[in-house]
């Protein structure tokens, strides 16, 4: 399996902590993490800020990853991530992580899929991005074992 450049879109205050186990497993090729300052900093710059961090960070990505907490779902920016990756024709998957342990807050509850909000076409054809709910045990092995193939298979989903 390919080792391909992800986008990964979740909750930076409720899920960073869940999200950097998924990147140190280093089974796919990702951007560094952006900090809280930098991430502060540039949603204080605005609206058109925020956007063109997104695409010049979503620019060279073949697939995004949403990694679906609690209040994934009702976060404005991972919507429009969602949306910017069906537009730009890029893989697309969502993956719960609810089950694996935060140092500071534990597990979450399961949170609400995020793809449930929109449509997605293909031709004439409602097609809907695979999402992945690993098991309760051994989540963090489940996840490692699998994630290249779920990538590599959502980026074939759109070719």
């Amino acid at each position: 399996m390919a080792r391909v450049p992800v986008f990964y879109s979740f909750h930076f205050d409720n899920d960073v902590m869940r999200v950097q186990q998924i990147r140190q497993m280093g089974m796919i090729d990702d951007d560094e993490p952006v900090s809280k300052n930098d991430w502060e900093t540039v949603k204080r710059s605005g609206t058109g800020a925020v956007e063109r961090w997104i695409d010049d960070n979503m620019k060279y990505k073949r697939c995004v990853v949403v990694l679906i907490g609690t209040d994934t779902h009702a976060r404005p920016w991972v919507q429009h991530e969602i949306r910017k990756a069906w537009t730009d024709n890029r893989g697309l998957l969502g993956i719960h992580i609810h089950n694996l342990n935060c140092p500071r807050q534990g597990t979450c509850s399961k949170g609400t899929n995020p793809f449930d909000q929109f449509t997605f076409r293909e031709g004439n054809n409602i097609v809907r991005p695979p999402v992945y709910d690993p098991p309760a045990y051994g989540t963090h092995n489940h996840i490692k074992d699998h994630l290249a193939a779920w990538v590599d298979d959502a980026i074939a989903r759109r070719q």
